[in-house]
């Protein structure tokens, strides 16, 4: 992977959250934050784009782009907000997110900001983010953690508090055997405790050209030197998670959460990427 790109695809999910705070009505996501994290010509783009014909040329040049990412990526934001509160409301004590990135939750999700919430990430994207972000809240803290040199046992968490484990856009780049070590991990916390995750179908890595975007997607990630390099087949999902002691309670894909939160809206999107809801049993 490339020393910055990691940071200029979580700079792309910031784009979107921005775009969509400029909605005038119907907007999904609400994020004054985001565009703290844009570079000068997104950031006169999401200002711009509150004039109606602007907005509509600026999606276009994003389908055009990156075809399906815009509304698949605002849809599931609004989904895992949703799933997250979810676990507050059944009564997790702790927010860990995993490759945080521009992540925005513990800020602009106002049933968070009385709970301790966790952001890892590696040091390069962490150090931009509390750049950007100015004046940091107390209730978040930022652990910087490089997986090429150490792993989520070397951190200092609190694993006695039922935990929500937030781990959004990582899996696919990983290898089984990282994955199976984090959910290793999230194994040692307490019964209650709560991982949402995305995944795709690894048949988008097989046969990319069966699914909208599939191919241009894989051949720009392979450009930036971020293959992806994993997926699951969902029918195996629940199976795989029960040799870690966790029960899978919702599995989606982009299609599904796209209808249910955006059933109005025409804008093609993702077919392949899914999200999934588990609870440690």
């Amino acid at each position: 992977m490339k020393k910055l790109s990691a940071s200029r695809t979580a700079q792309y999910m910031a784009l979107f959250r921005a775009l969509e705070t400029q909605r005038p009505h119907d907007k999904l996501v609400y994020d004054p934050y985001a565009i703290n994290f844009l570079d000068r010509v997104f950031q006169i783009a999401t200002r711009l784009s509150v004039i109606p014909p602007i907005r509509r040329m600026i999606q276009r040049i994003i389908q055009k782009r990156i075809p399906g990412a815009y509304s698949s990526g605002i849809a599931r934001t609004r989904y895992i907000d949703e799933l997250v509160q979810q676990a507050v409301n059944q009564g997790i004590q702790q927010v860990v997110i995993l490759g945080a990135g521009f992540d925005t939750r513990a800020l602009r999700l106002d049933f968070l900001r009385l709970l301790p919430v966790i952001e890892i990430d590696h040091p390069n994207t962490s150090a931009v983010k509390k750049e950007k972000l100015g004046t940091l809240t107390p209730h978040v803290q930022y652990l910087q953690l490089d997986f090429n040199e150490k792993g989520l046992d070397d951190l200092s968490l609190n694993a006695s508090l039922p935990t929500v484990f937030i781990w959004e856009g990582v899996t696919n780049y990983l290898q089984e055997e990282a994955i199976a070590a984090t959910f290793r991990f999230i194994e040692k916390f307490p019964v209650g405790s709560f991982v949402i995750f995305t995944y795709v179908d690894e048949k988008v890595l097989r046969e990319p050209h069966t699914y909208y975007g599939g191919e241009k997607l894989l051949y720009d990630v392979a450009r930036l030197e971020e293959q992806w390099t994993f997926g699951w087949k969902p029918g195996i999902l629940r199976k795989y998670l029960q040799q870690f002691e966790l029960e899978l309670l919702e599995d989606n894909s982009a299609v599904e959460y796209r209808r249910q939160y955006m059933p109005a809206r025409t804008e093609k999107g993702y077919e392949f990427y899914r999200v999934a809801f588990a609870v440690r049993k």
